[in-house]
């Protein structure tokens, strides 16, 4: 099998101890490709100093979190934009707007986001979205944004059914990870109804790990635990699985 891991946080200081160990597991399990989201200018060497080291496997996204936008957020958004001139990435992320914690910057996030798809459109790239507890929200502004051209992916995505199938009549993908394996999640009953087409798969780790691991770190290697799964709600093969997802993400990140 070969898998792309489209969203994980393997430069955070919870590999710091066992990295190179970590993508040799991945590695074994077939992840040939990770892909990199940015959080805010705190980790941004990391994140980089990261992809320098593995080339081959490891490419990043460029993007302020909503969670990370405070008020010096316009300092942020310069130092994005000043990373989008000097150099490629693969997309625009993690970026979108996020509810569940604080609601002190909304305004905040919401003019961050307009101005990260803007960005977007301007260079071509793929946008990956952070909608807790703003599913709803995430897809409004997608829809007064797309012209046609804007494409991405609503990362850990957890919207119901009707949600599923407006990101899809956007354009959009949806990104599944640990959290299908949850029991009472609902994303298992979300997923028999969405075609595997719409579908890439991601970890978030060091976040929301798979069972039989829930509650401990998450490494890309987990990753053939939401295969099998997906497998199971579809009824076809793992190899079936990894191949669509795979040709899922190639086509939306050009890797």
């Amino acid at each position: 099998m070969n898998l792309v891991d489209t969203h994980s946080h393997i430069y955070l200081e919870e590999f710091a101890q066992d990295q190179a160990e970590m993508l040799q597991r991945a590695e074994n399990e077939g992840v040939s490709t990770i892909l990199l989201p940015a959080i805010d200018s705190n980790t941004h060497t990391q994140m980089l100093q990261l992809e320098a080291e593995y080339p081959t496997r490891c490419r990043s996204m460029m993007g302020l979190h909503p969670c990370y936008v405070k008020e010096n957020y316009r300092d942020e958004l310069a130092i994005v934009q000043d990373y989008l001139v000097k150099r490629p990435f693969c997309a625009i992320g993690e970026i979108g707007l996020d509810f569940y914690w604080d609601k002190t910057f909304t305004d905040q996030q919401y003019t961050a986001f307009h101005q990260q798809i803007e960005w977007a459109l301007a260079y071509d790239l793929p946008i990956a979205i952070h909608s807790r507890n703003a599913t709803y929200e995430c897809l409004e502004v997608v829809a007064a944004h797309q012209n046609g051209s804007l494409r991405g992916v609503f990362h850990c995505f957890s919207g119901n059914e009707m949600q599923a199938r407006k990101a899809a009549d956007l354009g959009f993908y949806l990104g599944i990870g640990g959290v299908l394996t949850f029991k009472n999640s609902g994303l298992d009953k979300v997923m028999e109804h969405t075609d595997l087409a719409q579908v890439i798969l991601e970890t978030d780790a060091p976040y929301l790990a798979p069972i039989p691991y829930r509650g401990k770190r998450n490494e890309p290697a987990y990753l053939k635990y939401v295969v099998t799964k997906l497998a199971q709600l579809k009824g076809i093969s793992e190899e079936e699985v990894a191949a669509i997802t795979t040709a899922n993400a190639g086509k939306l990140f050009r890797i």
